[in-house]
């Protein structure tokens, strides 16, 4: 880029050197052969130009490429070596050229993003396990503070309470451990990989932790995943995710949705500088949980959480979605309700295990879009504030995640 542009000052001033002499020396003459020596300068310059845009794009087109072919929900013998090229790619581009990475997952963000230090998290991937294995599994994120702070405090909090199980890690979203791999050098394990490494420890008990919200489909497709490997362990148990059974109907709670909507609303209420609920909705503020949202069938867990909150006393808490499933949960039906109930400031928090993409970008994000940008677009509230933070920090929601695994491991001896 440097000689590149040395050169263009170099043949500019060349050029006016000679348009200089000739007009001194040639009267009328040398104003045509200035002209003609002006353009061939111009005409170099632009190719010049042409050559560096274009050498630009094929750079960030080749790393949006390598970045798309790990952007999959399936490993393969492969995946390694792209994770490596990716990287490579990216770290051989100019600030310049990183600007230009678009493909149809791939942007400047994937490996330009500032996420947090990777190296506080512990992707739980060693052997040596022994014969009782606690297997933690999770959706999984690439905000490295998030994964730290949220993944890891939950599986921290279940080794501290269980001392003679071994914890490991796997994540349900290659396309997550793909991300983490190929920008931090981090292996985390999906089921399969997780499962096989049990295996081959001689693992006899397997007890199954969900970090899932629901029983959806992730839930779903992780309890086939352990199917297809129970016969080789002598007992497997799977744990309930965060919210336990689903129900009937909205009006189907149970108490671990009570403790659920107890304990994220006392961590957000105490974040906003409020004693209780109470005292910030004299304040006329309401708190938004916004969740994923889902098409299958556990979707109703959504709205029995709004019916929690309601049977608590939560009057200024409200349920939302990204995916707005159940419909009454999309952000422009929410915004309706919390206005119609008067309240004139309004906190956005995440109803999500973890603070990621959907917490940074969809609910806090700069977009149009974004829930932040469409509450202040509403132009009814005073001020709309955002808490970015996922459950799994919060020391209440671990305990959860601790009884349920005890009575997992408690169903192993009958």
């Amino acid at each position: 880029m440097r000689r590149i542009t040395y050169r263009k000052a170099a043949a500019v001033a060349m050029a006016a050197a000679l348009s200089a002499a000739l007009l001194v020396g040639c009267g009328s003459t040398a104003a045509s052969t200035d002209s003609a020596a002006a353009s061939t300068v111009a005409d170099e310059s632009t190719a010049e130009d042409a050559d560096e845009g274009d050498a630009d794009e094929v750079a960030a087109k080749n790393c949006a490429d390598l970045i798309d072919a790990i952007y999959v929900q399936e490993r393969s013998a492969d995946t390694d070596a792209q994770c490596e090229a990716a990287k490579a790619a990216w770290d051989a581009l100019t600030d310049t050229q990183k600007e230009l990475v678009e493909g149809e997952n791939a942007d400047p963000d994937y490996f330009g993003r500032d996420t947090g230090d990777a190296g506080k998290d512990d992707p739980r991937n060693a052997d040596d396990i022994g014969e009782n294995e606690l297997l933690v599994v999770s959706f999984g994120t690439s905000f490295n503070g998030s994964r730290a702070a949220d993944i890891k405090g939950i599986e921290d909090a279940l080794q501290a309470a269980y001392p003679d199980w071994s914890v490991r890690r796997a994540f349900t979203a290659q396309i997550i451990i793909n991300h983490v791999q190929a920008r931090d050098g981090e292996k985390i394990d999906n089921m399969d990989q997780a499962l096989d490494r049990a295996v081959a420890n001689g693992v006899k008990n397997l007890v199954v932790q969900p970090t899932h919200l629901m029983h959806g489909a992730e839930y779903d497709e992780m309890c086939e995943a352990v199917e297809q490997y129970k016969d080789k362990f002598d007992s497997v148990a799977i744990a309930e995710p965060l919210l336990g059974e689903v129900g009937s109907d909205a009006t189907a709670i149970n108490a671990d949705k009570e403790a659920v909507a107890a304990a994220i609303t006392a961590e957000a209420v105490k974040t906003a500088g409020y004693d209780d609920a109470a005292a910030a909705a004299a304040d006329g503020t309401a708190f938004v949980f916004m969740g994923h949202g889902t098409s299958h069938t556990a979707k109703v867990s959504y709205s029995q959480m709004q019916t929690t909150m309601q049977t608590l006393g939560y009057d200024n808490v409200f349920i939302g979605t990204v995916e707005g499933e159940p419909e009454d949960t999309a952000c422009d039906a929410v915004i309706e309700k919390v206005k119609e109930a008067g309240y004139t400031k309004v906190i956005l928090r995440p109803l999500m295990v973890v603070a990621g993409d959907h917490a940074n970008n969809d609910m806090a994000g700069a977009e149009d879009d974004s829930w932040l940008s469409q509450f202040n677009a509403a132009d009814c509230f005073e001020s709309v504030d955002t808490q970015i933070a996922g459950l799994g920090e919060i020391a209440d929601i671990q305990q959860l995640y601790v009884d349920h695994t005890k009575a997992a491991i408690d169903s192993l001896n009958g």
